[in-house]
């Protein structure tokens, strides 16, 4: 990608702000959180988060009207790119800012855009995302959480899993069924739900690398306003399918920045061990980075376009990716990587194995990307379905 000299201007004001402000009580907050590690700091973070948006550097991809900078795609991965390599922390406010937000501008009526808009771009609300469930992990059209009118609110009944941050967050998006049609995908909807009242029950996961950052969200006769449904009364999969594609956009380069940083700290404790003098292991190491060079290339081609089926493609590759990182991590790190501390004390890189399993499961797993490239994009018949 080619950048404007008001482009590079642009960059020397983020970074500079960014080097100006991470000092103080905001320093030691460097590298803290992201997968697997939102429970570091979470507090501090929140208020670095707020930090920004006092200084109008959230929902920065948003248009001005909305309460964002309307910057062009490649100002989004400048900031993105300066982000990730000042050593910020990872951001409290991602489901609001990246999902919710664009969802509500795209899908929302006016009257919710002025409601939750300004709360997200402040930091003052925090969001999760209701998708997944026992029964319906990938799969988001088999939901059977249901939702039914009464007395102009909707009650709301079912269970959710795997839902990230619900146990910080006031409000969560939730998609349930509120009617039957010919197809799965019909009586969908994408109902806008408070967390914080009697009939929601939130329980934190524990997860292989001892801490909680998915929880179960259990609703049991929860309720909303009526006119907190996104888009039209049965039409949430096109609203959730929306959503799905600003989570796989612009920010991703953020993370593509974060996983070569990992694989700098791979090659390092390598080096630490002596395992860099396996032929094998230097030639997987050289394959990590050819095929990280591929999906940021990837990610390059998309941007600005509709994310659809790519995101499907972008999902495959960097989760494949990312689990293998983490098995080239233990090869590189030898006998030392089974050990652990007491009490259970992970470093760096036992985390990344360990939560790298999960990569090819959520967010939808990677069966799912394959039948969907394979029948919406290719053409190929369809999978048998009980």
């Amino acid at each position: 990608m080619t950048y404007s000299a008001e482009d590079e201007a642009f960059r020397a004001e983020i970074r500079g702000w960014l080097t100006e402000n991470l000092t103080g009580r905001f320093a030691a907050l460097r590298g803290l959180g992201g997968s697997g590690r939102e429970h570091e700091a979470f507090e501090e973070r929140l208020g670095w988060n707020r930090h920004m948006a006092a200084a109008g550097w959230t929902c920065v991809a948003w248009p001005v009207e909305h309460g964002g900078r309307g910057l062009s795609i490649a100002q989004q991965v400048i900031f993105h790119e300066e982000y990730a390599r000042s050593g910020a922390p990872a951001r409290v406010n991602h489901l609001g800012e990246e999902l919710l937000g664009p969802t509500l501008i795209a899908f929302g009526t006016p009257e919710q855009q002025a409601r939750f808009l300004p709360k997200i771009v402040a930091v003052e609300e925090l969001w999760a995302q209701g998708y997944s469930e026992p029964g319906a992990g990938s799969d988001l059209a088999a939901v059977s959480t249901r939702a039914r009118l009464q007395n102009g609110r909707w009650i709301i009944d079912g269970q959710k899993v795997w839902t990230s941050l619900a146990q910080h967050a006031q409000w969560c998006f939730v998609v349930a069924r509120t009617g039957e049609g010919a197809r799965r995908h019909d009586g969908l909807s994408y109902l806008l739900v408070p967390l914080d009242q009697a009939g929601v029950d939130v329980r934190p996961i524990l997860q292989l690398t001892g801490t909680s950052e998915f929880n179960e969200v259990f609703f049991d006769g929860a309720a909303t306003d009526a006119d907190l449904v996104v888009g039209e009364i049965g039409g949430g999969w096109k609203v959730a399918m929306g959503t799905l594609g600003f989570e796989r956009g612009v920010s991703t380069l953020a993370q593509q920045i974060g996983f070569r940083r990992e694989l700098d700290r791979v090659i390092e404790k390598a080096r630490e061990t002596g395992r860099i003098d396996d032929p094998a292991l230097r030639d997987r190491i050289t394959r990590a980075h050819m095929d990280l060079e591929v999906i940021r290339l990837h990610a390059l081609r998309t941007l600005g376009g509709d994310q659809g089926y790519d995101a499907s493609v972008a999902k495959l590759l960097w989760s494949q990716w990312h689990r293998s990182l983490g098995e080239l991590a233990m090869d590189a790190a030898g006998p030392s990587g089974l050990t652990v501390g007491e009490p259970y004390e992970l470093d760096d890189l036992q985390s990344l194995f360990l939560f790298s399993r999960a990569d090819t499961i959520y967010g939808g797993s990677d069966e799912i990307q394959r039948n969907v490239i394979a029948e919406r994009v290719l053409g190929l018949p369809r999978e048998a379905r009980s």
